[in-house]
């Protein structure tokens, strides 16, 4: 054998051991910036102790900031995106008595107050997701119109129910993401 072609078979053995190395990482950076997770342990706490997927948890935080807590231009705070007056009606009735709506920023509240929600809604809806995940984007009263039109109308309510265009296409990225943090996360 030839130095030429020692030297060939050096490098492709390099490559292929840093491929090797490197894939995974490569895999799991790419996977961090196209579906990001934190707060594990808090979704997954939630999730037990309210009843729920926890990919679910993590699809809604996904669809509502990717992980990334702001305030909405409509006043909604924290990784849920929690409504002032929608927390302030959950506190009531979960019997928080020293909530504050700061406390909204502090993710582990938040997520508390999201997944308390959530199972409320689902619970509203018989266990419904696509209703549940329609109403915290869309509001419940209009849901609920629109079960009460598809019902006046004689026919099955579906995900094409939905009257307005964002609340379906939220509705269709949180079942995605939801899918997507159960198969990548294994939640």
């Amino acid at each position: 054998m030839g130095r030429r072609t020692a030297r060939a078979i050096a490098l492709l053995v390099l490559l292929v051991t840093a491929g090797v190395l490197v894939l995974p990482t490569l895999k799991r950076i790419v996977r961090d910036l196209t579906l990001p997770l934190a707060y594990t342990s808090v979704i997954r706490q939630q999730a037990r102790a309210k009843h729920l997927d926890p990919a679910l948890i993590a699809a809604v935080i996904y669809a509502e900031t990717k992980f990334d807590p702001r305030t909405s231009p409509t006043g909604a705070l924290g990784l849920m995106q929690i409504e002032p007056a929608t927390a302030e009606f959950l506190a009531h009735r979960s019997g928080g008595v020293s909530f504050q709506i700061a406390d909204l920023a502090e993710p582990q509240v938040n997520i508390s107050y999201g997944a308390y929600y959530l199972r409320y809604l689902l619970n509203q809806y018989g266990g419904n997701e696509t209703l549940a995940l329609a109403a915290y984007n869309g509001g419940q009263t209009n849901v609920d119109d629109w079960l009460a039109r598809a019902h006046d109308a004689g026919v099955r309510f579906t995900i094409s129910s939905i009257r307005f265009p964002q609340t379906r296409a939220y509705v269709e990225r949180v079942e995605r993401a939801q899918r997507s943090y159960a198969k990548q996360y294994g939640l």
